[in-house]
């Protein structure tokens, strides 16, 4: 969840350009052999496509047009990926309370990679959010073996950058993780549903795998869900590296486990899963369209029953990866016989205080059925039924997590060609460094060019593999669209060549340091002002995983 790379050896980042607007070309997949998603290990992304084949990452363009005023990140398909990223733009759509939220770890200066995260919180902040940053100081020592004094030094410089971006501190929240013992309450009541086996699979950890790594991971945890609980449950979104996607998914679990209620769809008193659920309520369907009745009440001629439904989809087909589905589901009805088939929510007390359930009980209104551990509505939908479940939960001392989304962004490939590494400065531009550095790393820079003036001019150039291109499009094109869709097409039409091109990049990027820097120095005093603590006195060497 938290962002620290290009300063990480073994945390490589890599990407390709971007598109600006309708008319570019779609952003490419990536060259390199294999899909890694590991927060700690290796950021490399081979194919951004496998992302959604292989870990249900959904295209962040099939939502593009619900979102109010889209960044140009998003515009220009840098941000790619996003889990469950519908109920944030909602909120965001009709100013309803929702929320940002990212991390960094304080292990080097703060470079043009982590700007891309810097950029999504705040804008998040201007569409109306709640906003948050955090240093992930507890996550730097235990996992990186950073000391603290180290990691006071890096917390200050990456929050004057934050700020001098443009952070509203007075409207947003700022914390450290060490320093924040509502987080590290929440964080130990998250550990009591989290499993040292999902920590294996997920993760890789082993014997050797410190405690306080694991410690780590669980306030991460706790960091992704911390914003529902100043003013209640509400959307979060976690902008990040596709990377940092395990982070997001066991967050996610846990955030459901946490719950005092499951609420689902059933038809009748036996359990059901997703897929059988499904196929009876085909059945169902069915047979109330042929009964020309409501299925309806228990006294009703022309209800459907349970043998029925076992019949009727007994002898329909369905696809291949729903036939043990249909297998169980034909048992189950079977076995009920002749009990009615009837469509009703059920609420589940699958923890909590017994007084959580009565309160449950008494806040359903109409029909309803009240069993040993759960409750059956045959009035509410399934939407209406989990907000009723959230208030009762949030009434009764519970903390009703609605489970955090998260949107993902294209790693940026190194100026000098392959991965951002610590290692090569000349690989990536740090926020600090001085304007003319950066000047001369833009100038040097590989590009997408033909080997000769005549070749690009008679070829064009190859921007999409162009680490220039990727700056623009990142970085120095700000909010101009059509700035970017120039770059890219006089280089792919051969109208660029790539002297010019690097100049003019090289000439904003020393603009936008000398502006940044000047930011971060108005920035102290706004930083002076806070209530953060910049020298944290805590002893102990540095830690390791």
């Amino acid at each position: 969840m938290t962002d620290d790379s290009p300063h990480d050896d073994d945390g490589p980042r890599s990407g390709t350009g971007a598109t600006a607007g309708d008319e570019s070309p779609a952003l490419p997949d990536g060259g390199v052999e294999e899909t890694t998603i590991d927060p700690w290990g290796s950021s490399t992304i081979a194919d951004y496509r496998k992302l959604f084949e292989e870990f249900g990452i959904e295209e962040f363009e099939s939502i593009l047009g619900d979102v109010p005023d889209p960044h140009y990140l998003m515009r220009r398909g840098v941000i790619f990926g996003h889990r469950d990223y519908d109920p944030v733009a909602d909120a965001l759509a009709n100013d309803d309370p929702a929320a940002a939220l990212s991390g960094f770890m304080p292990t080097g200066d703060p470079h043009i990679g982590h700007k891309l995260v810097f950029d999504e919180i705040i804008w998040h902040q201007q569409q109306g959010a709640d906003a948050y940053g955090l240093i992930a100081d507890l996550e730097a020592h235990s996992a990186r073996g950073m000391t603290w004094d180290e990691i006071d030094e890096h917390t200050e410089s990456y929050l004057l950058s934050l700020l001098a971006l443009g952070f509203d501190a007075d409207d947003g929240t700022l914390y450290r993780q060490s320093d924040n013992r509502e987080l590290q309450d929440l964080a130990f009541e998250l550990g009591s549903n989290a499993r040292f086996a999902e920590f294996e699979s997920i993760y890789g950890f082993d014997s050797e795998t410190s405690v306080s790594h694991m410690q780590s991971v669980v306030t991460q945890m706790a960091d992704m869900l911390y914003p529902q609980l100043a003013d209640g449950p509400k959307p979060t979104v976690i902008p990040v590296g596709p990377d940092q996607d395990p982070h997001v998914r066991l967050a996610r679990d846990l955030a459901v486990r946490m719950r005092f209620f499951k609420v689902t769809e059933a038809y009748a008193s036996f359990e059901a899963d997703a897929a059988e659920r499904e196929l009876i309520g085909r059945a169902y369907d069915a047979l109330s369209e042929d009964s020309d009745g409501d299925g309806e009440g228990d006294d009703s001629d022309d209800r459907v029953r349970c043998e029925d439904a076992a019949d009727w989809l007994a002898t329909h087909k369905v696809d291949s990866a729903l036939a043990d589905a249909k297998d169980a589901a034909v048992d189950k009805l079977t076995e009920a016989g002749k009990e009615p088939v009837r469509p009703r929510v059920r609420f589940f007390h699958r923890q909590g205080p017994d007084a959580a359930f009565e309160a449950m009980i008494d806040a359903i209104d109409g029909e309803k059925r009240v069993h040993e551990g759960h409750i059956d509505s045959f009035e509410l939908d399934i939407e209406a039924a989990e907000e009723l479940a959230r208030e009762v939960e949030v009434d009764n001392g519970g903390y009703g997590f609605i489970q955090p989304s998260s949107i993902y962004h294209r790693f940026m490939t190194g100026l000098t060609g392959g991965k951002m590494s610590s290692s090569v400065p000349a690989s990536h531009i740090s926020l600090l460094d001085d304007p003319e550095d950066g000047y001369d790393k833009v100038k040097s820079a590989t590009t997408g060019g033909r080997e000769t003036a005549d070749k690009q001019r008679e070829l064009g150039g190859e921007a999409d593999d162009c680490p220039v291109y990727e700056l623009y499009a990142y970085l120095l094109a700000n909010d101009d669209d059509g700035l970017v869709e120039e770059v890219y097409e006089e280089c792919v039409g051969g109208e660029r060549l790539c002297g010019d091109c690097k100049e003019q990049a090289a000439t904003l990027m020393q603009e936008f340091l000398r502006e940044h820097q000047e930011k971060r120095e108005e920035a102290k005093e706004l930083l002076d002002d806070l209530d953060i603590n910049l020298d944290s006195e805590r002893r102990g060497p540095g830690g390791s995983h």
